[in-house]
């Protein structure tokens, strides 16, 4: 850093601070309302067709990735939704970025699943890397009615395979596709992403980081930062790229990945939709209530307009009396 005596590690460091300190507040903010969440979820539970009306209202984040489709089941048969942060619960130590979300339906005429369920691990890879990361979830889709096109259940096989590789060495180290994954790739080109279902949201799975490499790396970052800000120059500030192709083999993962975008609408769920339901709600009603007078006005301006054409040849309408 040219006439500065102050290194990207010390920056770098830093933003590790924040970051930490921005993951204990997560954590003190979810005790703190767990409470509230629990008294919204006895109110709402007596409001009809909340959570429909709540994604009706949804941001363009989250709104982008519903297709009429999907907008037509969750409208008619979304039950309940529910978002926790699941490792932190009854006193939990986990990480509080760490997400499940529960969805509960009515029968419907697409899947057999009164309830669905995604958990989402927040994860640091060798590499530096640090997102969610998660494991495709498989639905009980009625005859033809699958909204992903068969995409859920070849994902699932594809990453039921790759989790028996990482216990055979001579397998992994064979970057040629199989034949589910060379099926999943040509099923995610034909589809396109731009009319992904939302329900392929439910098989996302991100970068394959294990909970052992995560813990490993976090120790090594941490151990790596204290010792610098204890003055020892001689830490290795490269051995959290030690990952050999970890890069490469992310590539791999992502050109398999049937929801690119997953982390991002779960913490735009988890982050907008959930603490924001009831303005989502009221927003709804509000513009209900306006569609409502629209439609009076409209109705209004028609009924004068018969009146004043029924009187303009004869004579004029009788005064209106005013109340007294």
């Amino acid at each position: 850093m040219a006439d500065s005596t102050v290194t990207y590690e010390q920056l770098n460091d830093l933003s590790a601070e924040f970051d930490d300190a921005e993951t204990e507040l997560i954590r003190q903010d979810v005790i703190v309302k767990a409470p509230l969440y629990e008294k919204r979820q006895k109110l709402i539970a007596q409001i009809p067709n909340f959570w429909p009306l709540v994604f009706e209202q949804a941001s363009p984040d989250i709104d982008e990735f519903i297709q009429p489709s999907d907008s037509s089941l969750l409208l008619n048969s979304l039950v309940n939704l529910t978002v926790s942060r699941f490792e932190i619960e009854d006193g939990g130590k986990g990480d509080p970025r760490s997400l499940l979300f529960r969805f509960e339906f009515n029968e419907n005429e697409h899947f057999e699943d009164k309830v669905i369920e995604k958990k989402f691990w927040q994860r640091k890879a060798k590499c530096g890397w640090t997102g969610l990361v998660s494991e495709p979830v498989e639905i009980q889709w009625k005859k033809g009615k699958d909204l992903t096109g068969g995409l859920l259940g070849t994902v699932k096989k594809v990453w039921a395979a790759r989790q028996a590789q990482t216990k055979d060495a001579a397998s992994k180290a064979s970057k040629d596709l199989t034949i589910d994954e060379r099926a999943l790739k040509k099923k995610i080109e034909d589809t396109g992403l731009g009319s992904m279902s939302f329900f392929a949201w439910f098989g996302y799975v991100g970068h394959n980081v294990s909970a052992e490499e995560s813990q490993e790396a976090t120790e090594t970052a941490r151990r790596e930062r204290l010792s610098r800000q204890a003055g020892d120059e001689t830490t290795d500030t490269n051995g959290a790229n030690d990952g050999g192709n970890d890069e490469d083999d992310h590539d791999d993962e992502n050109e398999l990945e049937i929801f690119p975008e997953g982390e991002t609408l779960a913490i735009a769920i988890s982050e907008d939709l959930w603490p924001n339901a009831i303005k989502y709600f009221t927003q709804a009603q509000e513009q209900d209530e306006v569609s409502d007078d629209d439609f009076e006005s409209e109705a209004g301006d028609e009924k004068e307009g018969e009146e004043e054409t029924a009187y303009s040849d004869e004579e004029p309408p009788p005064a209106k009396r005013l109340k007294t």
